[in-house]
C-alpha cells in the first residue's frame, strides 16, 4: 500500500517513503482520516540521525506482515521531532507519564482526536528482554479499540486530563521569587553532581550541556570556572569530540567521555561552539595549554561545519547519522570514526603513527567493537604536528563510507551556529567567521523569512514547517549579535521583527512563552521550561530580548524579559542543572544588583575588520553585555554611536546603566570600566 510522505520535506519522513505502512504525515489530514474510518492512530516520532530509529524501521515499518497490523488497526502517522518540536514535547510527556522513562523513536497511540492511551519507545521484533513484540502490541491495543472501547477513552481521558494540569500549572509569580536561594547556593546545587575526576555532571548517559557551563561562566569565581573549565577540557580530550574531523557526538555513553553516540547534531555543535569560545576567553594567558585545547576545537569544528554540513544552498544542514557501512557493505554504528594501530600506520606510515598513537590513547584492545577504538587526546600536545597528522588521517579516512547526511535546515540551529561564528571570531580575531556568519544570515533571511512569517525548516529550498519559539528566539539573538559585530543596522532591524513577532505570537498570559503557537491538533501542549539539549524556549526568549532591547534600546523588550525571567523562577530553583541559561540569566541579574551591571559596549573604529580594542572588549566584557562595533555615525543602534568617535584612532564607550565611563583608546585600560562596579 502506498504511503502519503513522498512530498515531504523531512528527510526522516522520506526515508520511510517506500514503507509498507500507510504512513500520514503530522496534520489534518491523518486526523480526518482516523475520524472516518474511526480508529486510532499510531503516532511514531523520531528524527533522522537516531539509531535505534532506523533499527525499528528495519525490523517492523519494513516487514509487510506487519504494515499489514499496522494498516488494519491504525491511521499510523509518521513525525519529525525536529520538524515539529512541539508534537515532540507533548507526545514525549505522554510517554513519560505512561512508563516514567522516554526516548526515540517514541511510540504513541491516541484516539482519533489525538488522547494518547499507550506508548513505549523501541519494540522489537520479536519478544525480547521482558518487552513485547511491535506486531503482538499493536494487535492488542487494536483489539482493545474495537472490543473494550469504553477503557481506552477513559484511559485516554484520565491522561490528557493529567498532562493538561501539567501544563497549566501556575509557576511562581515576581511575589514568589522573593523566597529565591542565593546565587552561590545555586552553584553549590550545581556542583552536587559534578564529576570531580572526569568533569561534567551526573553518570553514563552524559551530556555535554554547554547551556550549563554557560552559567558556570558567568561569575567567574574559582570553583564554577573550575568545573566549566575541567568539563571543556574533558570534552575535548575525549572520544565525544571527533579527534579527525572536528565536532561533536551527541552523548558519552560512559562517564569518562570514552564512546560516544555517534551521530553529530548542528544544534549540539551550534552551542558547544560558542560555549567553547567563551571558555577560552575566561581562562587566563598563564594557562595555554588548556587555551590551546579550547581553541583545538573551536577551529576543528568550524572547519568540520563548512566542509561536511553546508548544503547545495549553502546554509546548514541538521545532522549526520550514528551509522554508516564498512568495507563489506554491512552498516554498523560509529565505524566511520573508529580507528585501530594497523590503520593508523597505514594512515601516516609507522613512525609517525609511533609517535602519536599513545598520544590518541589507542591500544591493542579496542574501546568499541573488536579491536576498533575511538580516539583520545592525552598529555601536553605539540599542535602544529599533531594537527599535521590529523589532517593526514582526515584524507585518509574520506576514502570510507560516510554516514547518511540530513538535508533539513532548521531555523533555529542554523542560527546557533551563526551567533556562535560572532562570538569565536571576535574572540579569536577570525573575521573570515562574521562574514560568513553573514553570508549565512544572508542566505537563512531570504530562505525561510517569507511574507512577514518565519519558516522551521526547509528542504532543498523547498518550504517546509512554520518556526517555533525557539527558531525566532535564536534568530533574533544571532541577528543582533551579527548587528553588533558588523555595524549592520539591517541585522538589528530584522532581529526586533522577528522577536516583535515572537512575543506576539507566542506569549502566555502569565509573562511566559507557549513552545509555539497553539493547536487543535496537540490535546496537551507542553511548556518545556528546563533545557534539554537546546535551552528552553523561554531561556533563550529572555536571552536574546535582553540583547535586542538593549542595542535597540527597547525597554519595552528588556522588561519583557523580566516577565519571562520570573516565569522560570522554579526551574531554577528546583533544577538548576537543567535550566542552564535560565541560571544564568539569575546569575547575572544578581551580578546587576550588586553592582555590575551587563554593560553597553560601543566601539567606535573606521576599519572594516576589527583590531585589538574590539577583540579585548568581546573578550573581557561580563556576561550579558551588549556589544556593538562600528563607524562614527553609525546609525540604527538607539543612540549608542551619537556624538562619539572624536578621539584620535578606535576607541571604546562603556555604559552601564545611565552610567558612562571615560573613554577607552588602550586596549589595556579596557577591563576596568568593564569590570568596576557602580
Amino acid at each position: 500500500m502506498p504511503n502519503h510522505l513522498a512530498d515531504a520535506t523531512s528527510p526522516y519522513l522520506l526515508s520511510h517513503a517506500a514503507n509498507p505502512v500507510d504512513w500520514f504525515g503530522w496534520g489534518s489530514d491523518a486526523f480526518d482520516e482516523a475520524r472516518s474510518r474511526d480508529l486510532p492512530l499510531l503516532i511514531s516520532v523520531g528524527y533522522s540521525s537516531c539509531h535505534w530509529c532506523h533499527v525499528m524501521a528495519l525490523e517492523s515499518f519494513s516487514d509487510p506482515e506487519v504494515a499489514e497490523v499496522v494498516n488494519e488497526y491504525f491511521v499510523p502517522v509518521k513525525v519529525d521531532r525536529e520538524e515539529n518540536p512541539e508534537v515532540d514535547a507533548s507526545l514525549m510527556q505522554a510517554t513519560l507519564a505512561l512508563t516514567g522513562s522516554g526516548g526515540w523513536p517514541n511510540t504513541v497511540f491516541c484516539t482519533p482526536d489525538g488522547r494518547p492511551f499507550f506508548a513505549g519507545t523501541y519494540f522489537p521484533p520479536e519478544p525480547r528482554d521482558g518487552q513485547p513484540a511491535f506486531v503482538d502490541v499493536v494487535r492488542a491495543l487494536g483489539q482493545a479499540w474495537q472490543e473494550r472501547r469504553d477503557e481506552v477513552v477513559q484511559q485516554a481521558g484520565v491522561i490528557t486530563d493529567q498532562l493538561r494540569a501539567m501544563a497549566s500549572a501556575q509557576e511562581p509569580d515576581d511575589g514568589a521569587a522573593t523566597g529565591m536561594p542565593t546565587a552561590q547556593e545555586l552553584l553549590d546545587a550545581v556542583s552536587t553532581d559534578y564529576d570531580i575526576v572526569n568533569g561534567g555532571f551526573g553518570g553514563p548517559t552524559k551530556f555535554p550541556t554547554p547551556t550549563l557551563i554557560d552559567a558556570l561562566l558567568v561569575k567567574g569565581d574559582p570553583t564554577s570556572l573550575d568545573m566549566a573549565q575541567n568539563t571543556c577540557e574533558h570534552l575535548v580530550r575525549g572520544g565525544i569530540f571527533d579527534q579527525v574531523g572536528g565536532g561533536f557526538h551527541r552523548y558519552s555513553t560512559d562517564s569518562q567521555w570514552t564512546v560516544p553516540h555517534f551521530e553529530k547534531m548542528l544544534n549540539d555543535n551550534g552551542l558547544l561552539l560558542g560555549t567553547m569560545a567563551r571558555c577560552w576567553r575566561r581562562t587566563a594567558d598563564h594557562d595555554p595549554d588548556r587555551r590551546a585545547l579550547y581553541d583545538h576545537a573551536v577551529r576543528r569544528t568550524v572547519d568540520w561545519l563548512r566542509r561536511e554540513m553546508t548544503t547545495e544552498e549553502g546554509l546548514l544542514a541538521a545532522s549526520l547519522d550514528a551509522d554508516s557501512d564498512d568495507l563489506a557493505g554491512h552498516t554498523h554504528e560509529g565505524i566511520f570514526y573508529l580507528w585501530n594501530p594497523q590503520l593508523l600506520v597505514d594512515a601516516l606510515g609507522e613512525e609517525e603513527a609511533g609517535w602519536l598513537r599513545p598520544l590518541l590513547h589507542l591500544g591493542d584492545q579496542g574501546n568499541f567493537e573488536g579491536d576498533l577504538s575511538t580516539l583520545q587526546m592525552r598529555g601536553r600536545l605539540d599542535w602544529e604536528r599533531i594537527n599535521a597528522d590529523l589532517d593526514r588521517m582526515l584524507e585518509y579516512r574520506a576514502l570510507r563510507s560516510r554516514p547518511a547526511r540530513d538535508e533539513k535546515v532548521v531555523t533555529a540551529w542554523n542560527a546557533m551556529v551563526i551567533d556562535s561564528l560572532v562570538e569565536a571570531g571576535m574572540i579569536l580575531r577570525e573575521w573570515s567567521w562574521v562574514d560568513w556568519a553573514g553570508e549565512l544570515a544572508d542566505k537563512l533571511w531570504r530562505a525561510h523569512w517569507q511574507g512577514g512569517r518565519l519558516l522551521r525548516t526547509s528542504l532543498h529550498g523547498r518550504p517546509g514547517t512554520g518556526a517555533v519559539t525557539e527558531d525566532h528566539a535564536h534568530l533574533g539573538l544571532a541577528l543582533a549579535g551579527l548587528a553588533g559585530a558588523t555595524g549592520r543596522r539591517v541585522w538589528l532591524d530584522r532581529a526586533v521583527e522577528v522577536l516583535d513577532a515572537a512575543v506576539d505570537r507566542f506569549s502566555e498570559p502569565d509573562g511566559g512563552f507557549a513552545d509555539a503557537a497553539a493547536s487543535d491538533l496537540v490535546v496537551a501542549p507542553a511548556r518545556t521550561l528546563t533545557d534539554d539539549a537546546n535551552p528552553s524556549p523561554t531561556s533563550a526568549m529572555v536571552k536574546a530580548l535582553r540583547r535586542v532591547g538593549l542595542m535597540a534600546g527597547r525597554e519595552d523588550l528588556v522588561e519583557r524579559a523580566d516577565l519571562a525571567s520570573r516565569r522560570l523562577a522554579r526551574v531554577v530553583v528546583g533544577a538548576p542543572r537543567y535550566a542552564g541559561w535560565a541560571l544564568a540569566d539569575h546569575l547575572i541579574s544578581d551580578d546587576a544588583r550588586r553592582g555590575l551591571r551587563p554593560a553597553a559596549v560601543v566601539v567606535v573604529e573606521e576599519d572594516a575588520e576589527p583590531g585589538e580594542l574590539a577583540a579585548a572588549a568581546w573578550r573581557m566584557a561580563p556576561s550579558g553585555s551588549a556589544l556593538m562595533r562600528g563607524a562614527a555615525g553609525t546609525d540604527g543602534f538607539a543612540e549608542w554611536f551619537d556624538e562619539r568617535g572624536d578621539e584620535q584612532g578606535p576607541t571604546a564607550y562603556v555604559c552601564r546603566g545611565t552610567v558612562c565611563f571615560e573613554p577607552v583608546t588602550d586596549y589595556l585600560e579596557l577591563k576596568d570600566p568593564l569590570w568596576r562596579r557602580v
